[in-house]
């Protein structure tokens, strides 16, 4: 679990975040949702320490990430997995050398057992005999799928997705949105999503954090969502052609 209390954030005498409580769950995919400049991404670089906020608290189970040593960040970023916007794998790196990675950075396994691992990590999304190939043979939802099973890679407490599905078109996308549903269940993790893609919302929300002008307005699940009366997050979800339909459907 990840507990955010009393976080203030500001850029230039400029309030980016303001007051922001919030828990994510363990097991559960949980969403940071919010038009562009709500102060959502911002947000997430405090949660892993890209940026430090002026006030506040960021508990990892218990733990205040804010307060901790420089050995003591480091220690706890080996139990984080990342997956970015753009998939950020090494190109001149084979599919298997770019899971292996953060095994051979990080690891006490030798080098049969990092390989073994790195190989199941792929089996588990379903790129068998991809190991050889490199990210420009492949792909882009695969390139996304070699990320998820790099930082999958450690066997990590908390995962973090930035836009996982930039990019993909609606298939590719749910097809990365259950992958990273199912993992998060499978290892019990605390993962957080940054997205803007209300399909995910309305597929994996299980808890959903609504940002807007730096202030969380909302929090809930993706059922909760479409009963809720706050107004700025309505005027935020259906304003997707999805979200309309399953509104108009659930009213009928």
């Amino acid at each position: 679990m990840i507990e955010l209390r009393h976080i203030y954030k500001s850029f230039e005498d400029k309030d980016v975040l303001r007051d922001i409580n919030a828990v994510f769950d363990k097991g559960k995919t949980n969403l940071i949702i919010g038009q562009s400049g709500s102060g959502k991404t911002v947000l997430m670089k405090n949660i892993v320490g890209l940026l430090t906020p002026e006030r506040g608290e960021i508990l990892y189970d218990g733990r205040d990430f804010v307060r901790m040593s420089k050995r003591e960040r480091v220690l706890i970023r080996r139990e984080m997995g990342m997956i970015f916007q753009s998939a950020a794998l090494f190109d001149s790196m084979s599919v298997l050398e770019n899971v292996m990675f953060p095994l051979d950075m990080f690891s006490d396994m030798n080098a049969t057992d990092r390989r073994r691992r790195a190989e199941f990590c792929l089996s588990r999304v379903n790129l068998q005999g991809a190991e050889g190939k490199f990210p420009g043979e492949i792909s882009g939802g695969m390139q996304k799928r070699v990320a998820i099973a790099r930082a999958i890679a450690l066997n990590p407490k908390y995962l973090f997705c930035d836009e996982p599905n930039s990019g993909l078109d609606p298939k590719t996308s749910l097809v990365i949105d259950e992958l990273i549903h199912d993992i998060t269940q499978e290892y019990d993790m605390t993962t957080i999503i940054n997205t803007h893609d209300m399909n995910s919302v309305m597929g994996i929300g299980e808890n959903i954090i609504f940002i807007c002008d730096g202030r969380k307005e909302w929090q809930g699940s993706k059922d909760e969502i479409m009963s809720s009366t706050n107004e700025r997050l309505n005027s935020f979800i259906f304003a997707s052609d999805l979200a309309k339909k399953i509104k108009e459907a659930n009213t009928d």
